[in-house]
Order: structure tokens, then sequence, then C-alpha cells
């Protein structure tokens, strides 16, 4: 047996030894390519020998210390390739000359299975023994056994890194999979990374619509604001990188995302010339994988919760709204339920009375002119459009700072047309979810179908409780208001009118002309008696007027005018005669009785003259 031949056989053995050496750890590749080193200085005297592993098409150097932080210079596999087109071993490549750590180095041995990819390249500087063996038959051996080798060490730790990483995966997918916790998940998410990979920054940026009950500090996605390969990510659902010149680092973008949506981006950054090795990438991408699916079941819990919880509301508002509220108090209970639901900082309601927008129930900064950014924004839209208004960051809608930047405004609609409008605010950006706004949209939406029933009904009413010629009110009515003036207040007055020769006046100028001089009548009792008391048709040509908590002496005062005015307004000119009755704490009369005793009185003016009052009993 040869030297060479014997020299191999001692190289086999040593290298047998290395592999069951029970002191290597089998998830450590590094450490089996130091003990390497033993191996060379003893054959071949070589003591200087640098491992570069192939990781994703690029060449890392092994370190030779385990304490060693700093990052190795990666090389690029296609450019050293050609290099080795004609022999495994060759001088040591031109492109490495400007590597201070390889400048000894005299010759590069390509690790490389046919139509396999390298499992890396060793750099050595070369001896007198080395290139001796090198001559021999028996290297061709040795490099084939090198290489199995470097295989073999490749596939051990691998599955060995593989078998950790799924431990651990397997473990904080078991704690996502036991709570319904979003900060829990996204912590021990944050917790295993750091522990992984203590030597990277982690950044979590979550989508806009996730709920704003999370207490970690998160960055919220933003489509303007976002860099080139964080958004590519968002959109892709694929793994992204970046070399940040302009911060100096280099940048990974794993989407977390569930089996229907994207929740966010987990952003890893390291120096400049960091490589992210395989097993790195691979273990990024299946953690926000496993994050992202529970994330979503967490979402869908809580969603399930909160539809439910909405349901309640909705049924809740919508069933107090229906039970004969008036529209003001309508305002009154839907500002607190909007403030109890979604927390604003600032609210307000907008309704339209006799064709006009007005302030129906708001919070103190809407009477502020600082409000009339907000206002004068939301009219704008609502006057080309029935869409709500969304916005996370008001300050770029109108380009200036702003006090609040969150909004919500939602037009209320009654028969298709805009009515009015709800608006809630908050300081800070993005504060509403866009849950929230889907609930309020309903919200507003049934509620404005409570008020529509309000203003109808109200309509209806009216109708009833108005004299379509005259506007004036209807007989019923002025019953019940004459009954309850009786009981509430000690003193008042009640005036029959009843205008002189309407007879002659329809006669003479016609139906048409009459009903006119009875609407001249009814606008002046009503100008003149304001909020005082009610003016109703009593029927045919015949009024009344009704003035509570008024002396004697002034409801006659008051008589006396309309008496006198009437004459000067109406046209064709006629008079008027009229009874009236006061009453005081003394002598109240009985409510049947009140309007006999106005008509008596009616009767006595007519009698005496026309163009004239009488007070029952004088």
């Amino acid at each position: 047996m040869s030297n060479h031949e014997q020299k191999l056989k001692d190289i086999k053995s040593d290298l047998l030894g290395l592999i069951t050496d029970a002191e290597l750890e089998f998830n450590d590749f590094n450490k089996y390519v130091r003990v390497l080193d033993p191996c060379f200085n003893k054959h071949f005297a070589i003591t200087n020998s640098v491992f570069l592993k192939c990781e994703s098409e690029i060449l890392l150097p092994v370190k030779k210390d385990p304490q060693d932080n700093s990052i190795q210079d990666a090389i690029s596999w296609a450019m050293i390739e050609p290099y080795f087109f004609q022999n495994k071993v060759v001088r040591k490549p031109v492109l490495l000359e400007g590597y201070k750590k390889y400048e000894n180095m005299t010759d590069a041995i390509l690790l490389q299975r046919l139509n396999e990819k390298p499992v890396g390249v060793l750099l050595i500087e070369s001896t007198a023994e080395w290139q001796a063996f090198l001559l021999t038959p028996s290297f061709e051996q040795f490099l084939l056994l090198l290489t199995d080798l470097m295989y073999k060490v490749d596939r051990i730790t691998n599955e060995k890194t593989n078998e950790e990483h799924y431990r651990k995966l397997f473990k904080i997918t078991d704690l996502f999979h036991s709570t319904m916790d979003v900060d829990i998940i996204l912590e021990n998410m944050l917790v295993t990374l750091q522990k992984q990979i203590p030597h990277l920054n982690v950044n979590l940026i979550l989508s806009n619509d996730q709920d704003r009950e999370l207490t970690l500090n998160v960055k919220l996605f933003d489509y303007t604001s976002e860099r080139a390969s964080t958004i590519e990510a968002f959109v892709s659902g694929e793994l992204t990188f970046e070399q940040a010149a302009d911060l100096k680092c280099r940048m990974l973008n794993a989407p977390i995302k569930g089996r229907q949506a994207i929740y966010g981006i987990l952003q890893i950054s390291g120096p400049e010339n960091y490589v992210f090795s395989g097993k790195e990438k691979d273990f990024i991408r299946m953690l926000a994988d496993a994050c992202g699916n529970a994330l979503e079941n967490a979402k869908l819990h809580r969603q399930s919760n909160r539809l439910i919880s909405d349901l309640q509301l909705i049924n809740e508002t919508s069933h107090r709204l229906n039970m004969k509220m008036d529209i003001d108090e309508m305002f009154v209970y839907l500002k607190s339920q909007l403030q109890k639901s979604f927390q604003p900082q600032e609210i307000c309601f907008m309704f339209k009375e006799r064709g006009q927008l007005k302030l129906k129930e708001a919070s103190a900064f809407f009477f502020k002119d600082a409000a009339r950014i907000y206002t004068t924004y939301i009219q704008d839209r609502f006057e080309t459009t029935k869409d709500p208004v969304f916005i996370a960051d008001f300050s770029r809608q109108v380009n200036q700072p702003v006090i609040y930047n969150s909004m919500m405004a939602i037009p209320i609609l009654i028969e298709e047309k805009i009515h009015g409008y709800c608006v809630v605010l908050h300081r800070d950006s993005y504060f509403f979810p866009f849950d929230s706004f889907k609930l309020m949209q309903s919200l507003i939406h049934h509620s404005s179908l409570a008020m529509a029933n309000t203003i109808l009904q109200n309509q209806l009413q009216e109708m009833v409780d108005r004299d379509h010629l005259t506007k004036l009110y209807a007989r019923s009515y002025l019953d019940k208001y004459v009954e309850q003036a009786l009981d509430d207040y000690a003193k008042g007055m009640f005036f029959l009118i009843d205008i002189d020769n309407f007879k002659r006046i329809n006669d003479t100028h016609g139906h048409q002309i009459g009903d006119e001089v009875l609407v001249q009548i009814s606008k002046q009792l009503t100008a003149m008696v304001g909020e005082q008391g009610i003016c109703a048709r009593w029927g045919g040509e015949e009024l009344a007027v009704c003035i509570p908590n008024v002396s004697v002496a002034y409801a006659k005062e008051v008589a006396a005018k309309f008496v006198e005015v009437m004459p000067k307004i109406t046209k064709p000119q006629v008079t008027i005669s009229a009874g009236l009755i006061t009453w005081n704490t003394d002598e109240q009369p009985i409510f049947k009785s009140i309007f006999s005793q106005a008509d008596d009185a009616l009767y006595q003016a007519k009698n005496s003259g026309k163009n004239r009052f009488v007070v029952y009993g004088e």
C-alpha cells in the first residue's frame, strides 16, 4: 500500500470519527466544518482554510469563532461557478482578490455532486503535502469522500435544525390555537423571533382594519408611506427583500396571511451586507403563516361576537326609536348610543328643518368656528353624492394640519333624499376600524327609517290638527288645547270671531275671493297671537283664538286690536264681530260652557251693530 493510499485510509478514519464524535451537535453545520481543520493540518500541514457554505445561490464563509457575531461577506455563486467549468480544484478565483480575509488563500475546491447544487467551496493556503497529494490517483477518491461527507453533514444538520424549528413552531402554534387574544398571539410571535434571530431587528406592521383593543406598540399599514417592497409583500403574499440604502440595512418582508386575507407584515432588518439564510427565511415564513391563521381565527371569533353585539345594538336602538319619540329625543338617544359604541371625541347631527340644515344635537366643538372645515367638507360631499364618508387621515384630504383626523359621516336618507347627516371625529388617525364604519351605516340607516316614520306621523297629525285652507288649527285640536289651558292656567281668554256679511262677499265676489279673505284674516290673527296661544277655524267663516295666562285687561286690549285691524288688512274690506270670555282663579268656567258663553257674547255683538266685540257677562 502506497503512502497516499495509506493517507486516504487515515483520512477516512478521521472523517468517520468526525461523524461519530459525541461532542458535536447534529444541528450545527459550522461546528463540523471547524473540526475539519485538525484533519487538514494533520494530513496536509494546512493551517489556513475557509469554508464557503452555499446558501440560496450565495456563498457565506463559515465562522471559525462561535462568539463571532460579525456579518460575513456574501459572494454570488453565479459569479464563482465559471471558474470551476473544467476542474473542481482551481487556483483562487480572481473575484476573491479584493477580500482581505482570503488574501493568503491559494486554491479553491468545489464540493458538488453531479446535477446538484454545491454544498460549498473550500479555500485553502496550499502546502507541499497538498500539492503532492493533489497529483495522486487517491485525490479523486478523497474529493468524492469529502464531498459526500459535507452533503451528509448538511442534510443531517438541516434535518436537525428543521426538527428544532418545527418543534418551536408546533409549540407556538399550539399556543396560538389555545387563545383568541390577538395581543397574546402577536406578542408570542415576536418573542419567538427575538429568541431565534436576536441579532436582527423585528417590526410589526398591521393592516388598518385590525381591532383597536391592541396594546402592543405596532405600526399600522399605510399605502401612501410604506416602502415598495413592503407593499409588494402585502399585495402578493410572498416574501420580499430590499437593500435599503437610505436606512443602511437589508430588509425582509414576510406577509402575515391567513386563508382569507393578509393581516400585516413582519418586517425584519439587518446590516447592509447581511444575508438571510434559507433556514431563517423558511422559519420566518412558517411562523408568519401560523400567526396569520391564528390571527384570522381570533379575528373571526371577535367578528362573530361583535356581530351579535352589533345586532343587539341595532335592535335595541330601532326598538327605542320607534317608541313614539320625537325627532329631538331621537338625536339625544342616538348620540348616547354612538358615544358608547364608537368612543368618538366629537359628534354631531345636522338635520333639515324647513329646507335648511340645522345643528340638532352636538358636542361643544361643533358650535365653534374650528368645526366649519369639517361641516363644509361634508356638506360639499353630500351635494354630489349620497355615499357615506370614511376618512382615516383628514389632514391629507385638506392638505393642512387639523385637530381631528379620523372621521365618519353618514347621510340621513329620507325618501331617497339627504335630509341631514351624522358625523363622528377622533384626534388619532386610523382610529375607527372599517367594521365600525359599517355598523354606523346600519345604525343611521335604521334610525333614518324611524325618523321618516316620525316625520310622516307628524305630517299626518298636522293634516288632522290643521285646517287645509287657513292653516289654522282644526276644531278638534282647539277643544283639547282649551281644556288643557283651563287645567294648567288660572287665567286666560277665549275669543270667538265671525266675519260680518261673509255671505255677501261670496255672492258678490265669488267663493274664491271669500276663501282669500279667510286666509288674510287667519294670517293676521296668527301674526298677532304669535307664541302666546293658538288660532283655530271654528267652522265656516267663524274663527277662534285662545290665549292662556293673560289678564282680563290684556284680553280686552287684544280683542280690541283684532276688531280694529281686520278692516285695514282685508281686501275686499270686511269687519268682524266677536265674543270674548275670560277666566281667572275666582271665576273659572266649566270647559263645556266656555264655547256656549263665547257664542252668546258673539250673538250679542252681531245684534248690537257688528264690527265690535262683547265680553260675556258685561
